[in-house]
């Protein structure tokens, strides 16, 4: 009997699809008529042991017993998995051939590796384990699929980089979270100050724009504006490009801080001849933005309506498993499988039978258009967000899930228009000896973007905005040509105050986790976080944000995100590393490496646990203050109320309760060859 291992049951029915028939459903599997078995996981269905399953005496948060450590790792059954465990294991060991089918990315690797060496099964049906890699949970691709099995231990390296990956975090979270929850109780707070690798360097982005705003200290700067007379009457506007010569009169971004040397300007252009000195005249052509990933789509959904990132994961999650009117939703891909590409005449009708408003949408499309989202090389675990081809009335929908599903759909439609077409003009004038620029923007042809003419402003305002310096765009420019003349008809003298950076909202906290590197000044970090996921991932970032909501350290003030006392504290508790994102980009760096076969295991974990060390002894030196008191917790683990919430977040604070793997590589030298044999 074959065996499939499917990462989630969606995944099983998928597979199910694409195998013969006739089949029958029994309790946590799919029996094929030739006697095969297609069963699946439910997410992990293993978890860390929590540290009193060590130690007793850990299960009350006591400094003496940090940093804990353990020797041999463990793992136990989630409590709502144990059924589909138990079925797996029996299943297992019945099999004569397993075929791993979780996600092809390292988390999917080692999500179905830990449920097979958790069963012990013998070396030799262990080594005749076979991968099966899905990306496209097309019939046709999982059927292509089917015939390019490969070992399953070629893939080791993404397991042992998932692996190192959890273990780290779970070490890092949790004793930082007991050592500063420890120390937070002494200084009089009463609830978990929880640290982690990921929601850390978030609480710390908040906090140091929160300063930034708070000590940001307004200018005044100024700007000439010329209106410029052409022979035939037309206006245009221009604006005066400060020389070389009045750099000392300027700050850092080229603003002119002096009020007189503006208004000398301003005087001497008075009735002044204008020169058209140089024009520039550029066709441009804007095409249509890609599908969407969770990210992009929670970022226009926030600026679109308001909505938090949670809220649209959670409404995505109802479209995908309850109405299945669109795909896998906890994408972080942008682009398609060009197979998809069959299938758009269909999903374009489902659109326009669900959504009867995008029926002129659809109408419009021309789905011989091939995008730049069809692209096989981009697409890895799983592609962009896009509409399926099963209607559904919208009716049907919640008020939210309708908006969702229209920005998908719109989005999706958008791969099938041209390109927006339009001419940028900038024309260069000598006047008085000053130089003075005028910018126009002309659309030529409207492209995808007729699609925007409800002027909901889903994330595609895509009007440019000016630099200090730049001229604002204009409609249009008059006929001009190098050599004309113009007159200075007037001016404008124009006083402006520079503005402390926003705070952050939904939508530019969510963009922030995604951009992190530009908030990095070391070239190195920051081309790691450019190459990576940034922070979080698109299955973790809502969550984060949330919690960090929950433990009182993030609160809203209107449709803007701040710090609260709590955590602004601190972070000023904290070594500075601690609320930065560079130390993810380093371990990240380094668990790629483990998956290239450039590093192991334990090279990996031996400085992290020696630096973790340090940290727990620097942590008690600090008292932090300013906490305020915080929530009451219980601390004994005598009663499980809110020490089972304070538990979970100190041992996992940057993953749900899934997250803790493999008890087959022991920490210790031969940690990696362990592993790699019990594989």
């Amino acid at each position: 009997m074959i065996l499939y291992i499917a990462e989630k049951p969606s995944m099983a029915l998928a597979i199910a699809a694409a195998l013969p028939k006739p089949q029958q459903k029994d309790s946590g599997c799919i029996r094929l008529a030739n006697g095969d078995v297609i069963s699946w996981c439910v997410g992990h269905l293993l978890e860390q042991a929590e540290p009193q399953d060590y130690n007793p005496d850990y299960k009350r948060w006591q400094a003496a017993h940090l940093p804990i450590i353990p020797t041999e790792w463990q793992l136990k059954a989630r409590q709502s998995a144990k059924q589909q465990l138990t079925v797996l294991q029996k299943l297992i060991r019945q099999a004569d051939q397993l075929i791993h089918a979780g996600d092809p990315d390292r988390e999917g690797q080692l999500l179905v590796d830990e449920v097979i060496a958790w069963c012990k099964i013998s070396p030799a049906k262990r080594d005749n384990v076979k991968r099966l890699l899905i990306n496209d949970l097309n019939v046709a691709a999982i059927r292509e699929a089917l015939k390019k099995l490969q070992p399953n231990k070629l893939f080791v390296p993404l397991s042992t980089s998932a692996l190192a990956r959890s273990r780290a975090d779970w070490l890092y979270g949790l004793n930082m979270t007991r050592a500063y929850t420890l120390r937070g109780k002494a200084a009089g707070y009463q609830g978990v100050l929880s640290v982690g690798r990921v929601q850390t360097p978030l609480l710390g982005l908040v906090v140091r724009r929160d300063q930034e705003i708070t000590n940001f200290s307004s200018v005044t700067y100024y700007q000439v504006q010329a209106e410029l007379l052409t022979a035939n009457g037309t206006i245009v506007k221009a604006l005066w490009q400060p020389s070389a010569a009045c750099a000392p009169y300027q700050d850092s971004e080229g603003r002119v801080m002096l009020r007189a040397l503006a208004a000398k300007v301003q005087q001497a252009i008075k009735d002044q001849p204008a020169e058209v000195t140089a024009l520039r005249q550029q066709h441009k052509k804007q095409y249509a933005p890609l599908p969407y990933s969770l990210s992009a789509l929670q970022i226009d959904a926030a600026r679109a309506f308001g909505l938090t990132a949670q809220q649209v994961l959670d409404s995505c999650q109802q479209l995908y498993e309850r109405h299945k009117l669109i795909t896998y939703p906890r994408s972080d891909c942008r682009y398609l499988p060009a197979t998809h590409l069959a299938e758009a005449d269909k999903v374009a009708r489902a659109i326009a039978a669900t959504m009867p408003a995008l029926q002129p949408a659809v109408n419009g499309a021309n789905l011989q258009l091939k995008s730049k989202a069809w692209n096989d090389d981009k697409v890895e675990a799983h592609h962009a967000i896009i509409p399926t081809a099963k209607t559904l009335s919208a009716d049907r929908l919640t008020a939210t899930e309708q908006k969702l599903y229209r920005m998908i759909a719109r989005q999706y439609l958008m791969q099938f228009y041209a390109a927006c077409c339009f001419t940028d003009t900038q024309a260069e004038f000598r006047l008085a000896g000053g130089c003075f620029l005028a910018r126009a923007r002309q659309q030529q042809a409207p492209g995808w973007k007729v699609l925007l003419a409800d002027n909901d402003h889903n994330g595609h305002n895509s009007a440019e905005k000016a630099g200090e310096n730049e001229p604002p765009l204009q409609q249009s420019l008059p006929e001009l040509k190098v050599g004309q003349q113009l007159t200075c008809r007037g001016s404008e003298l124009i006083e402006k105050n520079t503005q402390p950076p926003a705070p952050f909202t939904d939508a530019t906290l969510l963009s922030a986790m995604t951009g992190i590197a530009r908030f990095v000044q070391d070239p190195l970090i920051r081309q790691v976080l450019k190459d990576t996921d940034g922070l979080g991932t698109e299955a973790t970032r809502s969550g984060i944000i949330e919690l960090l909501f929950k433990r009182h350290f993030l609160q809203r003030e209107g449709k803007h995100i701040r710090a609260t006392m709590a955590g602004k504290a601190l972070i000023a508790a904290l070594p500075a590393e601690a609320g930065l994102p560079d130390m993810t980009a380093r371990w990240e760096a380094a668990l790629n490496d483990i998956c290239q076969r450039q590093l192991s295991y334990q090279a990996f974990m031996q400085p992290l646990t020696e630096h973790l060390q340090y940290l727990i002894s620097q942590a008690g030196n600090v008292t932090p203050v300013g906490l305020g008191k915080g929530n009451p917790v219980k601390w004994s683990g005598k009663t499980a109320k809110k020490r089972g919430a304070a538990k979970k977040a100190a041992n996992r604070p940057e993953r749900k309760p899934s997250g803790y793997r493999k008890s087959a590589a022991a920490n210790g030298d031969n940690a990696r060859q362990n592993y790699t044999t019990t594989v």
